[in-house]
């Protein structure tokens, strides 16, 4: 989990969803992984002000394997990047910076979420239905190039604010540099603001991006956790970083892997003396989100009931963050506070399951595999894939294949610093199905491609089986064949070609 959510990980997972659902996945700011992609991000920044003279956004960029704001800086001139620590290239992630945050009492602030996945197979999600908003200490002005260094301004972390000045420790759960995210959504519901439908907007940005981490996930999974072992083997709490626009649209800013469970801050009582002060929204918060993950984590125990969805379309409107002390009592449970963590999928599965395409690609990565533990494809493994899903003609030869194949690996190898491991990695060998799904169906959109050839290889694998890989190749049926996607409001014909198709493309014609 740490590895996968480190910041060009996500970057890298998101980005592949964005390229199939456009539209669904557009809550995660546009960003470029450095060293790599500097050019393309000095080209691109170049040809916008090029374009209009008055635009001039600003960047923010964030270390890649950093936490607590360190390392994080803006700038407004890709010539400000900070590209080498000593001889070494610095891996690091930069984004678009959000222009328009929603301010209150003139600051910019961000939500911390507790996020609990439970299993991986079954894929089961919860949320907390209490979390922190994390205040600014200085009053909010939208970035100028005199303004950029303003730490305390522009961030958000709790770790970089604590040091202000003008921070506040608030015995309150309403006022102060930390606040509980039900006090800052009642206060929104006092000026008019539908925040039923912030919180839905909400739960669905944290399903999308859970979605686009399980397929790595499950690679890393299968390389350490026995098959068939019953019941769940692992599970992790997170902490996801959203940030909420002027127009109340959620943007992920990062996913922590181990978010801060202390529930005490700092305090200096005489000149270089400190003590630990209990911090009353963290305790709120958190010791909720630890109980109630025992109580589900652990198999000897009675389950706790889990309220069914309604029928219709939009159920997850329905919860909302609850306004601190108004937990009722569970019988059951020995006089234990009913569950504060909310399921979210598979309740909602209906909804999101349409979404799930690239773990049908793991799936099919994790089958030609082999050997138990392993984490690439090699070469003889990828020709077998071929083979077996008779995707090879006279107008692509397995000497075409192998072509395919080092060129793609070469250069994904080529993006991780020091990697002494051999082979094709999850993240290549969907570009390469991206690529053979292009080129076997020209006509439709990436997407519909993507559904196409993965048909076709279930469908392969499963008459070769009789019926018995499919089922666990297929981990998700999304968009069957007897759905029309326009229907489903997914039909993007902009979508042009993906970078990654684009690169692929032009290995065969060398």
């Amino acid at each position: 989990m740490i590895e996968m959510l480190r910041k060009i990980n996500l970057s890298r997972a998101v980005r592949t969803m964005q390229e199939l659902f456009p539209e669904e996945y557009n809550f995660y700011p546009r960003s470029w992984i450095l060293p790599e992609e500097y050019q393309q991000f000095s080209t691109q920044i170049r040809m916008v002000r090029e374009n209009d003279a008055t635009v001039n956004p600003t960047f923010i960029v964030k270390p890649d394997g950093g936490s607590q704001g360190d390392g994080i800086y803006l700038i407004r001139d890709p010539s400000d990047l900070k590209l080498m620590t000593g001889s070494q290239a610095k891996q690091a992630v930069v984004q678009e910076y959000i222009q328009k945050p929603l301010l209150i009492d003139k600051l910019k602030f961000d939500i911390r979420l507790y996020v609990l996945i439970k299993s991986l197979e079954p894929l089961e999600i919860y949320i907390a239905k209490e979390g922190l908003t994390r205040f600014c200490t200085e009053p909010y002005q939208e970035p100028s190039q005199k303004n950029l260094s303003h730490v305390f301004m522009h961030l958000t972390n709790y770790s970089l604010n604590v040091h202000s000045g003008n921070f506040v420790h608030s015995d309150s759960q309403s006022t102060g540099s930390k606040r509980t995210l039900s006090s800052v959504l009642y206060r929104l519901a006092a000026k008019g603001v539908d925040i039923k439908k912030v919180w839905s907007d909400i739960i669905a940005l944290v399903i999308k991006t859970v979605i686009a981490v399980v397929p790595e996930l499950k690679v890393y999974y299968q390389a350490d956790i026995p098959p068939g072992k019953p019941g769940p083997t692992c599970f992790q709490i997170l902490g996801f970083d959203i940030l909420l626009m002027k127009n109340l649209k959620p943007v992920l800013l990062e996913v922590n892997s181990n978010p801060s469970m202390r529930i005490e801050h700092e305090k200096e009582v005489a000149p270089g003396v400190f003590e630990y002060v209990p911090s009353p929204v963290d305790e709120e918060v958190k010791v909720g989100v630890i109980r109630d993950t025992l109580r589900l984590m652990d198999p000897g125990h009675k389950k706790p009931s889990i309220s069914q969805p309604r029928a219709g379309g939009s159920e997850h409107r329905d919860e909302i963050p609850m306004e601190a002390g108004t937990r009722e009592r569970s019988p059951d449970e020995g006089g234990l506070p009913s569950l504060c963590l909310k399921q979210v999928y598979p309740k909602y599965t209906k909804q999101f399951n349409f979404l799930r395409l690239v773990e049908r690609i793991a799936a099919l990565f994790i089958r030609f595999l082999g050997v138990k533990g392993n984490m690439r494809l090699g070469p003889t493994a990828f020709r077998t894939f071929i083979r077996t899903c008779k995707l090879s003609n006279s107008n692509f030869t397995m000497a075409s294949v192998d072509i395919l194949y080092i060129d793609i690996t070469r250069r994904w190898l080529g993006t991780v610093p020091d990697s002494r491991e051999a082979g094709m990695g999850l993240q290549a060998f969907v570009e390469a199905f991206f690529f053979l799904a292009g080129r076997r169906f020209k006509s439709l959109v990436l997407r519909e491609q993507v559904v196409s050839l993965l048909e076709l290889c279930e469908a392969q694998l499963e008459s070769q089986s009789g019926g018995e890989d499919r089922r666990s190749v297929s981990c998700s049926r999304a968009l069957p064949r007897a759905v029309n996607s326009q229907t489903l409001g997914l039909a993007n014909p902009q979508l042009g070609s993906p970078a990654p198709l684009r690169r692929a493309r032009c290995y065969l014609n060398h």
